[in-house]
């Protein structure tokens, strides 16, 4: 029987008679176990006298076993969704995740760790050009990939949706089921998700002879009661919109509520339209329309691009671009005329 400094997980794994992938997350203290099979892992662990050991496996591999993963506000439900993937796609490499948010102290945590190699890569989720934490990772030379949010001429990996193919796809949906003073709610610019999706949404209006109104356009703070008081701005009008696109989710699930404040029917007086396509936009309670990014893709090309390049740190920048849909929910009307009801590419119900 091998003896605790050399037993490795995949000795553990057979003796428990499960994957190598539970013993990690078991180790990892993860939930998505049964209490019968980590019992039996943890009873394995003992009889072989099994104890993970980081520093062998960084004195053998020159890696410490974890990833750095930089993400924006987490009041944003988008971010969750793509931490749960992340989670699943790393368990599998038995990786550990540190998690930095953007605001206050995380992104000095963040710079320290990459200062100190304390982190094998990072991957960041919310990436402006002027982001600190990524021009600190950059000096330092650190192994990372981009996903969700893109830089312009940036030469590193990037795995991102189409979100200016996305804002074409709304701007299209809604003037082509008779929707003519559009209202716009939005947030800053300096994120390329945002920049893309406007780009796309005002250049297909403008190809079909539309325009936004300046008043009708609100730029907020990315949060629900931002979404809300925006939406009731546009409500208290005079000649109040007919649909309102919103920049993501968050802000569209703000909007619903303002509307509803403000005895606004929805779909019935306004229609409103989100992007993203988190967890929470397929409740009946919400049944928000709006364009799906394909997360668990973009994370797993994400996460295999950073263990491409730790193992190859020569390889030449990639940069992937997911398709999207157009989820149709209850927050919009539905086609009216049958020989308009053939779903158009790019669009889902």
């Amino acid at each position: 029987m091998k003896s605790k400094s050399n037993s490795t997980s995949k000795d553990l794994a057979r003796a428990a008679g499960v994957s190598q992938a539970t013993v990690s997350r078991v180790f990892q203290g993860l939930d998505n176990v049964s209490a019968e099979t980590r019992e039996k892992v943890l009873a394995a662990a003992r009889t072989i006298d099994y104890r993970p050991n980081v520093l062998a496996r960084a004195m053998r591999t020159s890696r410490i076993g974890v990833i750095g993963v930089v993400v924006a506000r987490l009041n944003n439900p988008l971010y969750t969704d793509i931490l749960r993937a992340l989670n699943l796609a790393l368990v599998d490499q038995e990786m550990r995740v540190v998690l930095w948010d953007t605001e206050g102290a995380g992104e000095v945590a963040a710079i320290d760790a990459i200062r100190q190699s304390l982190v094998d890569g990072v991957i960041f989720a919310a990436a402006t050009r002027t982001s600190s934490v990524l021009e600190e990772a950059i000096q330092a030379s650190a192994p990372l990939v981009l996903i969700n949010r893109t830089v312009d001429g940036l030469a590193c990996d990037q795995v991102s949706s189409d979100n200016t193919s996305g804002g074409a796809l709304v701007a299209s949906y809604l003037l082509d089921h008779g929707r003519r003073r559009i209202g716009y709610i939005t947030g800053n610019t300096e994120a390329s998700t945002i920049q893309n999706r406007e780009a796309g949404f005002l250049k297909a209006l403008s190809e079909k002879g539309s325009k936004i109104e300046s008043s009708l356009i609100r730029r907020v703070d990315f949060s629900h009661d931002a979404g809300r008081r925006a939406m009731r701005s546009l409500l208290d009008l005079a000649d109040p919109p007919d649909a309102v696109f919103c920049a993501n989710d968050l802000l569209a699930f703000g909007a619903l509520d303002g509307a509803l404040e403000a005895g606004c029917r929805v779909p019935e007086d306004c229609w409103v339209v989100g992007f993203d396509d988190v967890e929470q936009a397929s409740w009946a309670t919400l049944s928000l329309t709006t364009v799906r990014q394909p997360i668990s893709s973009i994370v797993d090309d994400g996460v295999s691009l950073l263990l491409e390049r730790l193992a190859n740190p020569a390889l030449e920048p990639r940069c992937i671009v997911h398709p999207v849909d157009l989820m149709i929910r209850g927050s919009t009307g539905r086609c009216r005329n049958p020989a308009q009801s053939a779903n158009p590419r790019g669009v889902a119900t």
